[in-house]
């Protein structure tokens, strides 16, 4: 009995030296496309740490609402979409009067962390690359540009471990299991070399060889910040006649970043693919490890400026501009009020301009109004 009581009384004492944090946010779109409709997402994050080991839950309540987005084409893609690991991370779909819901496990991980390492197991982000608008080298969980939420990935399942070497210099190991239950590995040596930092990325699956590099630094003492990351992926893809076919190719970004005097801060990026595919091809291929590195135009070049008007508003532009036969562009200007901390509302635009058969003449634009609240 007093094995018991001490045992539970150890048990106790490290809870109560514990520390756990949660936050709920409840982001609400309402989108014009050619009709209205209304996307809601309800989102509970818990963290809990104790001493160098920590947990992190994410989970989501989701529900879409409007009858001809829920009976379209482009919400039968949305619900086809699931995250590449082993387990299922979403609930089925439940339809009733022109809404449709359903739960999503986001992240799931947890890990322990000192001065020289950190490891994390379970559904998490991982990070490669250093562009901020296209990411060739990272074959887990890319940003989507494109999308009403860019930074909204799928989790990868699975083990990172990064070990510091020295002040300047650390290794990342990676290995996730996919949804066939076949293995995705990952390696990064990245170091500081005096004028800038310097990675060396791979990965390795059944489907994809990748190798790549990163490097990033200010450009002498202009205040620039100039970065580049390239990959070269080789990958078998289904092509139009139903067969496998395999398909080697770079891509690479160039950026850069420089906050000007007067408040307005912008972003310069270009993206080079030694190789571009139809849409049909790209449509076949949806399921592909390498899909965000499809694309349909060889060159892009793109540029975001963003700008605080006050404490309260501020806003920010992208323009990607697609070079092909015929070229065509996207721009997603936004616009940000924050009433207080726990409520804040954007308006937002995803216009996209160019001749029927181009990369972005074939979309229709679509307008938005985004309430988000925290607490």
């Amino acid at each position: 009995m007093k094995a018991k009581s001490a045992l539970l009384f150890l048990l106790l004492s490290g809870a109560l030296n514990a520390d756990f944090s949660y936050k709920v946010q409840n982001a609400n779109f309402t989108i014009d496309k050619s009709y209205l409709y209304n996307y809601d997402r309800l989102r509970f994050r818990g963290d809990y740490t104790h001493n160098d080991f920590f947990f992190t839950f994410i989970g989501d309540g989701v529900n879409y609402h409007g009858e001809e987005y829920v009976n379209s084409n482009d919400f039968s893609y949305v619900k086809l979409q699931e995250t590449d690991a082993p387990f299922k991370t979403k609930t089925a779909f439940r339809e009733y009067e022109n809404t449709s819901v359903y739960a999503k496990l986001y992240r799931l991980y947890s890990g322990y962390e000192d001065n020289e390492n950190r490891v994390i197991v379970g559904l998490q982000n991982v990070s490669m690359g250093v562009g901020r608008i296209w990411n060739p080298t990272n074959l887990f969980n890319p940003r989507n540009s494109y999308s009403l939420e860019p930074d909204e990935t799928f989790g990868v399942a699975g083990v990172s471990y990064t070990r510091h070497l020295s002040n300047n210099s650390d290794m990342t190991l990676v290995v996730s299991q996919k949804a066939n239950k076949s293995f995705k590995y990952a390696g990064r040596y990245k170091a500081f070399l005096d004028f800038a930092d310097i990675g060396v990325d791979m990965v390795s699956s059944n489907e994809t060889k990748m190798i790549g590099y990163e490097i990033e630094g200010n450009l002498g003492e202009s205040g620039v910040e100039v970065r580049s990351e390239g990959a070269y992926v080789k990958n078998s893809l289904r092509s139009t006649t139903s067969s496998q076919e395999d398909v080697e190719f770079f891509e690479g970004i160039v950026g850069a970043d420089y906050g000007f005097l007067n408040g307005i801060s912008a972003i310069a990026e270009a993206l080079y693919s030694s190789k571009s595919f139809s849409y049909e091809r790209i449509l076949l291929n949806n399921d592909s490890e390498i899909l965000p590195n499809l694309v349909y135009s060889k060159f892009y070049a793109a540029l975001t400026l963003s700008y605080v008007f006050n404490i309260y508003l501020d806003g920010s532009l992208l323009y990607i501009e697609s070079f092909n036969d015929k070229n065509s562009r996207y721009v997603a200007p936004t616009l940000r009020y924050t009433f207080n901390d726990y409520n804040s509302f954007t308006l937002g635009a995803m216009l996209q301009n160019g001749d029927k058969e181009s990369e972005f003449g074939t979309f229709e634009n679509s307008y938005y109004f985004k309430w988000t609240l925290t607490f």
